[in-house]
């Protein structure tokens, strides 16, 4: 049955729900690759918290299909979803190639990396605490621009860590498979980016 009730709030709350269980995973893989011992153990609590953010994500969509009034376009409540559930894919993915590249050893440029996607998705969080009240939020603005400033932050130690693949005497095995590291974890944070993105234009059609 659809619900009538004007604009309902509840997917706030679920946005909400669904942060803290990408900042879960996203602390999980930093367990993860600081600490190499039981890492096929760890991979799969990994994709079992993914598991749980397609559950919700699919709660979300449910809901949307119910409900009559939404809070703002349902094309974004859409987007913000899927975006959502992007980061908590690209988490499971990259954890995923530590174990299907045999990796033993950890550089520290991906210990840098990965310490942004938890900071990240720690400020995941809190825009979605703010997404609520979007008019005239200056929090809002704050860390939808702390957002952007991590991304970039990825991005200068991405293109360094693989500069210094090519110019290093390592076998091109693993330049390959480090690569290919660096770009997933590098697509984590953008996938933060698209979400803080998507918030910043809702907030902006709705001032």
């Amino acid at each position: 049955m659809f619900s009538l009730s004007p604009k309902d709030n509840k997917f706030f709350d679920l946005f909400i729900e669904n942060a803290h269980t990408i900042y879960e995973t996203a602390l999980l893989f930093e367990d993860y690759v600081k600490d190499t011992t039981c890492m096929d153990e760890k991979l799969a609590e990994i994709k079992n918290f993914e598991k749980l953010c397609d559950n919700q994500q699919h709660n979300i969509l449910n809901e949307l299909n119910k409900t009559f009034i939404t809070p703002f376009d349902r094309e974004d409540i859409y987007s913000i979803s899927k975006k959502m559930d992007d980061i908590v894919d690209f988490i499971e993915a990259s954890a995923s190639r530590f174990v299907m590249f045999n990796v033993t050893s950890i550089k520290e440029e991906i210990i840098d990396l990965v310490d942004l996607v938890v900071k990240s998705c720690e400020n995941v969080i809190k825009l979605m605490e703010q997404f609520k009240d979007m008019r005239n939020n200056d929090k809002l603005t704050e860390i939808i621009i702390e957002i952007n400033k991590i991304e970039e932050q990825g991005d200068l130690i991405f293109r360094k860590a693989v500069r210094q693949l090519f110019v290093a005497d390592i076998p091109v095995l693993d330049v390959i498979k480090w690569r290919e590291i660096y770009q997933y974890v590098e697509n984590t944070l953008d996938a933060c980016e698209s979400v803080a993105n998507i918030i910043e234009g809702v907030a902006m059609k709705n001032a």
